[in-house]
């Protein structure tokens, strides 16, 4: 997971003006620790370790995951690579991420597609069909891994995973 939910915007301006960003914090590695941030020496080892490439070098050099690049196959390299203590192999489940699809998904403007479906290893991505209608995907949050297939697949760049926030609805 990562350390915060929501990358905080540090410009002066934002500063003075009371706003924090609302640009989704980096996804870290799968079973990134807690501390992840602190732990990682930004060495940079796990990056060539990932065999499908979607690690990334991302601010102060720390990976981040870019389902652009493709799906994570939950392969372990990148924590087997890394020689700090910044990953949590015991944990079973390598993160929680929520799959959100945005206002340009094609289905939205009636055109029928299902590449975010089609590519999903889980079948978390369903399309219901729909009278009169162009079918919208549904996730099925239980059944999703965060493999991010999903996202590379999307020709509009439409789906995303990103970081539960923790606060949401309790307000």
């Amino acid at each position: 997971m990562t350390d915060c939910p929501v990358a905080p915007d540090r410009s002066r301006r934002a500063f003075l003006q009371g706003r924090r960003s609302t640009r989704p914090a980096p996804l870290r590695p799968p079973w990134a620790a807690a501390g992840f941030a602190a732990a990682c020496s930004a060495c940079g080892d796990c990056l060539p370790a990932c065999p499908e490439a979607i690690l990334v070098r991302g601010e102060g050099g720390l990976p981040e995951v870019d389902f652009r690049r493709g799906e994570c196959s939950f392969c372990g390299a990148c924590a087997a690579a890394c020689p700090e203590p910044a990953f949590e192999a015991a944990r079973a489940a390598p993160w929680r991420l929520e799959v959100r699809v945005s206002q340009a998904c094609l289905a939205e403007r009636d055109v029928v597609c299902r590449s975010c479906g089609d590519a999903c290893p889980e079948a978390a991505i369903a399309f219901p069909l729909s009278l009169g209608g162009t079918p919208r995907p549904i996730v099925e949050a239980a059944a999703c891994s965060g493999c991010g297939a999903c996202v590379s697949a999307c020709p509009t760049e439409a789906v995303t995973l990103v970081v539960p926030d923790p606060v949401a609805g309790h307000g």
